[in-house]
């Protein structure tokens, strides 16, 4: 009985561990023929740090009796997303979804973040989103003005913080907060093409939670772990599937056995009249309109 990424093509960047290792897992498990990515890089984006990561994951792929190779470009890189496409075009023929999953944090405080520190973040997440799909979405219109259907998919990483924001990673959350965007965006402009685009927003165990949450995230003696990365592997497997081509534009965020879609900016309570607002005016509107609107979810580290 064949999985259902019988056929499929996938690359996962940042998969030499964590939720990224558990995708590219899961994704072999399922049939699917899968490129990891890994740069080998700590959690701040030091470098030098398991740099046989992304083979070591491979090697359990194919022990395991899956089709798997090892890629370690720089997916913020433009002629890197280009090699890593042409990592899976080169080993087996075809690509049909990227899960761009590669990132790294440095935390700080607004008052306290440098712009390098700012870059280099913004640089992985959102520029690492643009090369890598950038790259694979070339090769999938090519062959859609060739007649055929790419079928493809594109899995984007937001986070929670990025939906809401977190006290302490005002560059993060900023990061995760675009791609979101970006992801919409893509949905709306890549359809026509054949190419879905939907995001991630997981929380999961893994190198980068355990440094900030570690006590939240510390698995349990006993009972399910809700925190086990491998938990959110089953929805990316779905999504890089033929069965989700009816599917886009959508933001899930998972945790445990909870698949939640989140319903993004929504337009909420008005006032209208036909002339110009007097300055004087606007304070006791404003103040009627916040107390008619849904509370929002508070940022996270608010108490």
């Amino acid at each position: 009985m064949f999985g259902i990424c019988e056929g499929r093509v996938v690359i996962v960047t940042g998969a030499g561990g964590g939720l990224g290792r558990a995708y590219a897992l899961a994704l072999a498990a399922q049939d699917a023929k899968v490129v990891v990515n890994d740069l080998g890089v700590g959690t701040h984006g030091e470098t030098g740090q398991g740099v046989g990561a992304a083979q070591a994951v491979v090697d359990e792929i194919i022990a395991a009796g899956g089709s798997a190779v090892a890629n370690t470009d720089d997916v913020a890189d433009v002629e890197g997303g280009l090699r890593i496409v042409q990592t899976a075009l080169d080993a087996f023929g075809d690509l049909h979804a990227v899960v761009n999953n590669a990132g790294f944090v440095r935390d700080r405080m607004f008052v306290s973040c440098t712009p390098d520190e700012w870059d280099a973040v913004l640089r992985v997440h959102l520029r690492g989103h643009f090369c890598v799909s950038r790259a694979a979405v070339d090769y999938w219109r090519a062959k859609q003005k060739k007649g055929e259907n790419p079928d493809a998919r594109i899995i984007n990483t937001s986070s929670g913080a990025g939906l809401q924001g977190s006290i302490g990673q005002s560059a993060y959350s900023a990061a995760k907060g675009g791609i979101a965007s970006l992801t919409l965006v893509q949905a709306a402009e890549l359809g026509r093409y054949g190419i879905t685009a939907n995001a991630l927003a997981p929380a999961a165990r893994t190198r980068m939670t355990q440094t900030a949450f570690a006590d939240a995230m510390r698995a349990p003696e006993e009972g399910f772990d809700v925190n086990d990365p491998a938990n959110v592997a089953p929805t990316v497997v779905w999504l890089a599937s033929d069965l989700s081509a009816h599917v886009t534009g959508q933001m899930f965020e998972l945790q445990g056995g909870r698949i939640m879609l989140a319903e993004g900016w929504r337009d909420g309570p008005h006032i209208d009249q036909p002339r110009r607002w007097r300055p004087s005016e606007v304070g006791p509107v404003v103040d009627g309109l916040l107390a008619r609107r849904a509370p929002a979810k508070p940022v996270y580290g608010v108490s």
